[in-house]
């Protein structure tokens, strides 16, 4: 097939969008396909793609990339670079990898178009969450991880407690996970918590951690990439992502879990698709509650052998070769 892949991000910006329109669209290119990527992000990076990338297309280039393909696919949908299917009849297919909504929740005029364009697309969610959410049917696909990159490295001693990775902003819950840190305090556990990331509230949080007298068990340690982050999540046991936004998916679960982390997580969206058996989950919002359930898992190894025993299965399902498989089928019956 001729794929035409459109990605409103894509690299050298980095997102969960990002890393999977890029695993996706590699695994379709070694399956023997052709693929045209476009998108918004103008800067380019330094990296040899295996298929050719538009950054920014003209009106013209997207016409005749459109008219080239046999299939559209949009990782997430986007009116800017898919207005030529209203003229050019391609089938259509668009993976949703987030709520079509405003940050706030609230539906814009924009939003309630994309809505009712979906009826002219077939539609895949990557969650549960994103598949009740959407007014049109739609297949259920988890996204992939890095298979390559994210794995266990047993020359590593594991001799670290939590880490969080992810952006310092406050719908990721940072403040929440600090708050946890006090609360196990005051009934003698002291765990250590490594912050891998930086953002706007750096400043905000580190003001946080010394009011509530955890400093010293917390270590900023920046953002982390490739090896780096393998490294450090291949040293702590348990990784916490305790997002206050409802996470639509949450690849980093994935990758916390390939690198042997148990993997504590919010309630909300569909980040408990992404933990599956291999973690625990908590309500989106209470501190108290997250600090009940990492007293659990700090405290009881038994727990956390067997929730790692699922880890193979879990992850079988979110290889690349395997998610873009079930998409390479959606995209031919799309076809046919």
């Amino acid at each position: 097939m001729r794929i035409l892949f459109s990605s409103y991000a894509f690299s050298p910006s980095v997102g969960g969008i990002e890393s999977v329109s890029a695993t996706l669209a590699a695994e379709f290119t070694r399956a023997g396909h052709e693929i045209q990527l476009v998108t918004e992000t103008s800067s380019d990076d330094a990296l040899r793609w295996p298929f050719p990338v538009f950054r920014r297309p003209t009106a013209g280039k997207l016409w005749q990339a459109t008219r080239w393909c046999d299939v559209a696919l949009h990782n997430n949908i986007s009116l800017s670079l898919g207005w030529p299917l209203l003229a050019v009849r391609r089938p259509w297919v668009i993976a949703h990898q987030t709520w079509i909504s405003r940050p706030n929740g609230t539906i814009s005029g924009l939003d309630r178009l994309k809505t009712a364009l979906l009826r002219c697309a077939t539609n895949i969610a990557i969650s549960e969450a994103i598949a009740t959410a959407l007014p049109v049917n739609s297949a259920v696909i988890g996204n992939p991880y890095d298979a390559g990159s994210f794995k266990r490295m047993p020359d590593i001693e594991r001799s670290k407690d939590l880490i969080f990775v992810g952006r310092l902003v406050s719908d990721k819950g940072v403040d929440l996970l600090l708050e946890a840190l006090a609360a196990l305090q005051q009934e003698g556990l002291r765990p250590e918590l490594t912050i891998v990331g930086n953002g706007p509230e750096e400043e905000s949080l580190r003001g946080l951690a010394e009011r509530l007298g955890i400093a010293e068990q917390v270590t900023f340690s920046g953002t982390k990439r490739g090896d780096g982050l393998v490294r450090e999540l291949n040293r702590h046991r348990v990784l916490v992502v305790p997002s206050r936004w409802k996470e639509p998916f949450g690849v980093v679960a994935l990758e916390g879990i390939a690198c042997g982390c148990v993997v504590v997580g919010s309630t909300g969206g569909g980040l408990p698709d992404a933990i599956g058996p291999c973690g625990l989950t908590f309500p989106s919002g209470e501190p108290l509650a997250l600090a009940a359930v990492l007293h659990r898992v700090l405290t009881d190894e038994a727990l956390c052998a067997g929730l790692l025993q699922n880890a193979a299965f879990h992850l079988e399902a979110h290889r690349p070769d395997r998610v873009a498989g079930q998409y390479l089928k959606i995209l031919e019956a799309a076809v046919r």
